[in-house]
């Protein structure tokens, strides 16, 4: 994650202004420490995230602000203190990438054990899941009896719960890439996601010589359903025009994308399977087994995922990227 071009950097203020660009720690004051639409750096476990507050609220003489984390699906949005947000500065933009390299460094020290932090679903973050709903109904429906049920079976997700680090700072970091900057991913990708599927299709045979056919089942219906999903949920607007180039015919997604579309149908499947009608046991199952595949995109992240990203296209405007 880079620094912004909102990046406060003017200085010469009052001592209270001193405290407030540091952190928003301490005694709650009359005064919110953040107002609705401010830019700004998030804790989110041992990390910092570039977030928007969107609403403020004072609540037992103590403010808290209910944030988006940028290039994130609304389902981490949440409720939180001021002492976990930071102004966006230049200074506090060095801290978040010190904590990041600090965070694989760790991870390189420690090998073989997990210091992946779990993110804690705010109980009190009400994500708008309109459009994942129309998705899998068929049509925008109002809130039904359970609702709140699987909103919560959502949050609780082992895959919300259990999202590697590096692969949310790659989700990030394809944002920046795509909206900001206005740079898309070449395509056709290789490894494509049918290639990367398949690729973990026999890395499980080897692993387990007793694998069974659920394996192949569910990385077929993954295939599918990132298929039908791409041109639905996974593309930003600036990516339309290509993906009208690029897939015609018969020409399946699969064929063509990569692992940075397939990391994206990931982000959705939490609040996606809150709506589906299985056992919960069965339910922690399959997660168990899709997280297994969310880790091997992992360990192969630097020969599955792109780290140039393609300037030299039109955008939707006609406008040449960056």
């Amino acid at each position: 994650m880079g620094s912004s071009s909102n990046t406060n950097t003017s200085g010469g203020g009052s001592d209270k202004d001193d405290k407030k660009e540091d952190k928003g720690k301490g005694k709650d004051s009359a005064e919110p420490s953040f107002k609705e639409g401010d830019r700004v750096l998030a804790y989110h476990g041992p990390l910092l995230y570039e977030a928007k507050v969107q609403r403020i609220e004072n609540l037992d003489d103590a403010w808290r602000y209910f944030v988006h984390y940028l290039g994130w699906n609304k389902n981490w949005d949440e409720w939180v203190a001021n002492d976990r947000l930071l102004n966006l500065t230049d200074e506090n933009v060095r801290k978040q990438q010190e904590l990041e390299k600090n965070q694989v460094v760790d991870k390189s020290i420690k090998s073989g054990r997990s210091t992946q932090h779990k993110l804690k679903g705010s109980n009190e973050a009400k994500a708008d899941k309109d459009d994942t709903k129309s998705l899998v109904k068929g049509k925008k429906r109002k809130s039904q009896p359970g609702t709140e049920d699987k909103e919560r079976r959502s949050s609780e997700s082992l895959l919300v719960s259990q999202f590697p680090l590096t692969l949310k700072k790659q989700l990030v970091d394809d944002w920046e890439y795509v909206t900001q900057m206005g740079k898309l991913v070449k395509l056709p990708r290789s490894p494509t996601v049918d290639e990367i599927l398949k690729k973990y299709l026999e890395h499980r045979a080897k692993k387990d010589s007793k694998i069974n056919d659920s394996y192949a089942e569910i990385l077929k219906g993954l295939r599918c359903y990132f298929d039908k999903a791409l041109p639905a949920m996974l593309l930003y607007k600036k990516e339309r025009d290509q993906y009208n180039e690029e897939v015609k015919g018969d020409v399946s997604p699969s064929t063509v994308y990569g692992a940075e579309h397939l990391l994206r149908l990931f982000v959705k499947l939490p609040e996606l399977l809150a709506f589906v009608n299985m056992e919960e046991d069965a339910l922690n199952k399959l997660q168990q087994k899709l997280l297994d595949i969310l880790k091997f995109l992992q360990k192969n992240q630097s020969t599955f995922f792109v780290t140039v990203y393609d300037g030299n296209r039109k955008g939707a405007d006609g406008s040449k990227s960056k």
